[in-house]
């Protein structure tokens, strides 16, 4: 069997000031499988895994681009473009292939293309022909589209948030597209519309349930399940939350299961929902907290969602409020990293931390800081535990009240040695401060007193009702109360 491999991977939050660029793709890692064969990082590790298994199955394996950015704003063209047309002359290179298979995110737009992933589907479908296999795994914060539907065989997501089992979905699309190249399976799919958009954790209740539901029914002609809870800054015809099943050649087994998962999450739509607290409420919480650390995550500047990563507003109200032992970061600053390395270790002197990239970002805080520790290299452990993720230089500075992590290249927070590894002593802290959504959950959970999501100003409201799409139909939960009855 001869099977193909690509990665074309980012999140596009369409109201980000960020452009996402050809540097933002060779900061996440460009590789390129036609010149070597792709080498393991937190990104590309689906597309290793894919490689071990066929070579193990005595399969032909034939790898393309692999290419990740850090999610930010509109795609520029070109790039996305460029990187489009090296997959596609892979792929008529390595003709006939069996099966095709994609790791995508299921959120990405580009200039002139709202929906990349089906852009890219449509394309490899023409080229492969209609009797490959054609499978894409996507992150579950992904818009689902018609062309997606139309082109692929078969389409899976996550079913974790963190994104715990990236690998471990990646693992059931190759054993269910190799099922389907050996004529074993014929899979069909069916997606329901559950009209609703938010943000759904699956470390609590009822979420965990719903989660488990998912997996319990994946035997027989059942395939797969997916829940695709969509992406809410994604200004895009087809967001929101959709219900997929995979079936064996039976249409109305898949079309009904959708439906029923479907509803079934649609029931369950306040119980799921995040749930954040307003920055005072959250520093009130947390300086109540019995044990400390209590961890606040800055929701609203995550990285990890295409927020600029350099907002202000919470640290700026706890120190007006006194608060000491504060740990916070991090900063997506190179301005201030630079003049933390000109100054040196140990070094006094004024610093102008944040509030730069936008109106989102706030104002920037001038702080009289001293340097702790410089790291030409800094990196943090990856939410599963699948390789390193970089910051670049970093620089920790102490302003009094507060340890402030500053960095070069803009992420999310996933793990403590964002901290710990610049020599910060967590066990002190009282409030650590991460920029996250929900990603650091499954490593921070267990140091923290307590866990609060914070709600703040910033690039990622949680307002969902009032997100000023464009392009979506306004007919969804919770801007309106009922959407199925409104349609």
């Amino acid at each position: 069997m001869r099977i193909f491999t690509a990665g074309i991977v980012t999140e596009t939050n369409t109201f980000s000031p960020i452009p996402t660029g050809l540097q933002a793709f060779e900061l996440g890692g460009i590789q390129h499988g036609s010149r070597a064969q792709f080498r393991t990082t937190s990104e590309l590790a689906t597309l290793v895994r894919w490689r071990e298994q066929a070579q193990r199955e005595g399969h032909t394996i034939i790898e393309s681009v692999g290419a990740v950015a850090e999610p930010g704003g509109v795609t520029v063209r070109a790039v996305y473009e460029a990187l489009r047309e090296e997959l596609l002359d892979d792929l008529r290179r390595a003709l006939p292939v069996d099966v095709a298979l994609l790791f995508l995110h299921g959120a990405m737009v580009a200039q002139g293309y709202d929906d990349c992933e089906g852009d890219i589907l449509v394309r490899v479908r023409a080229v492969a022909g209609a009797d490959c296999v054609v499978g894409a795994e996507l992150d579950l914060h992904s818009h689902l589209t018609p062309a997606m539907l139309d082109h692929a065989t078969l389409i899976l997501a996550y079913d974790e948030y963190p994104h715990t089992d990236i690998v471990e979905r990646g693992e059931d699309l190759y054993r269910l597209c190799t099922a389907a190249a050996r004529k074993e399976t014929h899979p069909v799919m069916h997606a329901f519309d559950c009209r609703m958009t938010g943000l759904f954790p699956t470390t609590s209740q009822p979420m965990c349930e719903f989660v488990n539901e998912l997996k319990a029914v994946r035997r027989g002609a059942v395939l797969s399940t997916s829940l695709i809870h969509g992406f809410p800054w994604g200004d895009a015809a087809d967001a929101g939350v959709k219900c997929l099943a995979v079936c064996d050649g039976d249409r109305k087994l898949a079309q009904d299961l959708a439906e029923r998962l479907g509803k079934t999450f649609w029931s369950l739509r306040d119980a799921v929902q995040i749930r954040a607290m307003h920055v005072d409420e959250a520093i009130d919480t947390a300086l109540s907290n019995a044990r400390a650390p209590a961890v606040l995550a800055d929701v609203a500047d995550n990285a990890g969602g295409g927020a600029p990563g350099d907002s202000t507003f919470i640290l700026r109200r706890l120190l007006e409020r006194n608060v000491t032992d504060i740990v916070t970061g991090v900063y997506y600053d190179p301005v201030a990293v630079q003049l933390c390395f000109e100054a040196g270790e140990g070094a006094g002197l004024d610093l102008r931390i944040g509030g730069k990239l936008g109106l989102a970002s706030g104002t920037p805080l001038d702080l009289r800081v001293r340097v702790r520790k410089l790291c030409e290299r800094h990196l943090q452990s990856s939410m599963d535990d699948s390789g390193p993720v970089a910051f670049g230089p970093s620089a920790w500075v102490d302003a009094g009240n507060a340890h402030i992590v500053l960095a070069s290249i803009r992420s999310q927070v996933f793990a403590p040695d964002a901290f710990s590894g610049l020599g910060i002593p967590l066990d002190a802290a009282r409030v650590i401060v991460v920029k996250s959504s929900h990603h650091f959950y499954g490593k921070f959970a267990p140091i923290a007193g307590a866990v609060v999501h914070v709600d703040s100003p910033g690039a990622l409201q949680l307002d969902f009702a009032r997100i000023p799409y464009t392009k979506r139909d306004p007919n969804y939960w919770p801007r309106v109360a009922d959407p199925f009855a409104s349609a």
